[in-house]
């Protein structure tokens, strides 16, 4: 019997970039996956992950049916089964220590699965837990924080308008390699190599000579974690020396009378000596940036984590407004994705932290502030170690990693050995999920129906894709959908599903309820009149549909009764007096720089994502990717040339690793990357183990965050490195 060839479009899900993807199939056999030309975001882009969709799929790795821990290892059990033990383990649990002795924590590809975005929350709820976590305490929440407190809405995030910018100054980021964070841009050499050619210019601003900052105009290498002072600066500069025009913005703003007294003393030759940058170079970057006719400032993972990270992101929106480039072409614009996630919001009558959901409640050990009811992962450890009333003792883990992607991954992993219960929605034994009593396992992206809820609202183009699955789901498999659905059911003890959506029948319902939510959704929201965009013409439209260029759309897009940016949060401008202490802190640090001499700094490798992707040996074969880079100049004065090895130490203590000299890196500064040290006992995955590499979070420091926001400081760790 021959069996024909079919050709499936479909989205990647494996990073923000969402690019569109061709893919044929051989009865249950992928033949090929190219890039879709014809994406109207994407543009036929891909890069080597999205090949490696196929080996998810094919893993004899991946968990297909849920698992219990027991004495003799792992076994197999019913959904039933584990259903039961995972809702009456939970009830158990907060019948005995209180709703608080439950924890979650969210893993980065929560919001690339669009069941869990969609229905994870009617079970995550019903546990009425203040001790909630997830990973955007580990690289964004500062993004969401200044959005919250700005703009009334924490995801209401600017994005570079790069498609018709005409000067874009990239700081603390490296989309070459990642396609944009926080910034969906697939293809962006392309786009880059663009602006280029309509005679626009890129600046890069970064401790490393990045891949980015390699087709850049120029490069500017300034020292770890110091980006708040130049931003600080940059600010000094255009208060001070130049006359502020916001032209329609104007009328936006709450008011810019007193922007010019919080930076009168951070002139360009007051911060030259910390960030390791010239006055004459910072004064010439804003002078570049303000002839520009269109231009933005980006910063993303470099200046998110760090210790001043929220008080970064601020200046960046703050710049970007000042010089009227914000709700403009070219500048900083919000999207309108069609399927509105900002949308059901209640306007508030003001905007401050209390109203924008912002510390409305601490947590218990270090009293850090929640935002939109989730706390800082810095603090996660704390609240399962620490006894007491609110004590976590059971985690509900939903798609993550943390041993290996949040700080100090050597105390997180000891203290999940001492909860009572862990149940884990994910398809593999890794570093955090082997602690599990009971595992959930999902179907992958190419058995599900997948529609991008998050990245699309972050895109530089509005754009609508929708991806029906490429293989039927074995009968025996649950979607993330049908999981958490069912979770909430036996968690509130009703027989029937728990949605509004019940007029067909209730196995049809499961597997069709996010499509059901989808279309409503899509007709919901801002093209499903205008353009009469529903599921069906989605589904019809197998390439996505092209819903046009970001547009200005303040003031209605503001989430407050004002209508008003709200420029100096009491929250952030209180945070340039921590600024200033440790301006002053950092001249008389002689005795730590003896001890830790050297800066620490995160890298990401195109053929990874976090910590995912690494049992593929298709992403991991060739050399050894898991190395420190160091520069020459580091090499011969710490006497490391003929060695191959490095010990790297913090204060919290150290790890044995391979390195490599280049001058891409600036003196001073060891670059690591992150995901990786899959040597632990009990972790089911071959390829992963194979390819082990260390974790650079086990020489991160809980300790070591950013207080206004709670965010990890992941850049700029002080270690030191020896043989």
């Amino acid at each position: 019997m021959i069996v024909k060839e079919k050709t499936h479009f479909q989205a990647c899900n494996l990073c923000e970039a969402i690019c569109g993807l061709e893919i044929k199939t051989r009865g249950n056999e992928i033949v090929s996956i190219k890039g879709d030309k014809q994406d109207p975001l994407s543009q036929g882009h891909i890069c080597p992950k999205a090949i490696a969709l196929q080996d998810i799929y094919k893993d004899p790795d991946r968990l297909r049916q849920p698992v219990k821990r027991t004495a003799d290892g792992w076994q197999s059990i019913s959904w039933d089964e584990a259903f039961d033990e995972v809702v009456g383990s939970l009830k158990n649990i907060q019948k005995e220590y209180g709703n608080n002795a439950v924890a979650i924590y969210q893993g980065n590809p929560s919001v690339h699965s669009m069941g869990i975005m969609m229905f994870a929350k009617q079970f995550l709820k019903q546990l009425n837990t203040r001790n909630r976590f997830s990973a955007t305490s580990v690289d964004q929440l500062p993004h969401h924080l200044v959005a919250a407190l700005m703009f009334g809405h924490d995801m209401l995030i600017p994005i570079p308008d790069i498609d018709r910018t005409d000067f874009m100054v990239v700081m603390g980021a490296n989309p070459i390699v990642s396609n944009g964070s926080m910034m969906t841009v697939p293809n962006v050499g392309a786009r880059f190599k663009a602006l280029r050619k309509r005679g626009g210019q890129l600046w890069v601003i970064d401790p490393r000579f990045s891949e980015t900052a390699a087709i850049a105009d120029k490069h500017m290498s300034i020292n770890p974690g110091t980006d708040a002072y130049l931003l600080a600066a940059m600010m000094h500069v255009i208060t001070q020396e130049y006359d502020l025009d916001l032209g329609c913005l104007t009328e936006h703003v709450d008011s810019v009378e007193n922007l010019k007294g919080l930076f009168e003393n951070w002139t360009p030759e007051k911060v030259a000596d910390i960030t390791g940058l010239t006055a004459a170079s910072i004064r010439d970057l804003v002078a570049e940036f303000c002839r520009a006719e269109r231009a933005v400032l980006y910063g993303r993972m470099g200046v998110s984590t760090q210790q001043f990270g929220t008080l970064c992101q601020w200046l960046i929106v703050l710049f970007n407004i000042v010089t009227n480039n914000f709700d403009k072409a070219g500048g900083a614009m919000f999207a309108k994705p069609a399927v509105d996630i900002l949308s059901g919001r209640k306007i508030k009558t003001e905007t401050n932290g209390l109203a924008a959901g912002f510390n409305r409640y601490q947590s218990r050990v270090k009293h850090l502030p929640e935002l939109q009811g989730e706390f800082p992962v810095t603090t996660l450890a704390d609240e399962i170690v620490t006894e007491g009333e609110g004590q976590v003792k059971a985690l509900v883990l939903v798609a993550g990693n943390p041993v290996l992607s949040t700080p100090n991954g050597r105390v997180l992993d000891e203290a999940l050995k001492n909860l009572d219960f862990i149940v884990a929605v994910d398809c593999y034994i890794n570093e955090s999920t082997r602690h599990a009593n009971i595992i959930l396992p999902p179907t992958t992206i190419l058995e599900r129906s997948h529609y991008d809820l998050v990245f699309h609202a972050l895109a530089v183009r509005n754009t609508a894709r929708f991806s029906s699955p490429v293989f039927k789901a074995p009968g025996n498999s649950r979607s993330d959908t049908e999981i958490f659905l069912e979770l909430a059911r036996r968690m509130k003890n009703r027989p029937g599903v728990l949605s509004s959506f019940k007029k067909c029948g209730e196995k049809l319902f499961l597997r069709k309820a996010a499509e059901k939510y989808l279309d409503h959704s899509l007709k919901a929201g801002p093209y499903g009149r205008s353009h009469g965009l529903n599921l069906q013409m989605l589904k019809s439209a197998k390439h996505g549909v092209d819903l046009g260029a970001l547009e200005p759309c303040l003031p209605q897009r503001l989430f407050n009764a004002e209508k008003k940016i709200f420029l100096t949060p009491p929250e952030f401008v209180n945070d340039l007096e921590r600024l200033q202490a440790g301006f002053i802190a950092n001249k008389a640090e002689q005795d730590d720089l003896k001890l830790f001499p050297m800066r620490l700094i995160g890298r990401r490798d195109p053929r990874t994502c976090n910590s995912w992707m690494h049992n593929s040996h298709r992403l991991t074969k060739g050399k050894n990717r898991c190395v420190a880079h160091i520069h020459p100049d580091d090499v011969k004065r710490l006497n490391l040339t003929e060695k191959k090895k490095i010990k790297v130490k913090s204060a919290t203590g150290e790890i044995i690793i391979d390195f490599e000299s280049t001058d891409t890196i600036k003196p001073g500064v060891i670059s690591i990357p992150h995901g990786w040290g899959h040597n632990l006992p009990g972790v089911k995955m071959k390829g992963a183990v194979e390819h082990a590499g260390v974790s650079i979070n086990n020489i991160t420091d809980t300790q070591f965050f950013d207080p206004v926001s709670g965010n990890a400081a992941l850049n700029g760790v002080p270690v030191c490195v020896s043989i």
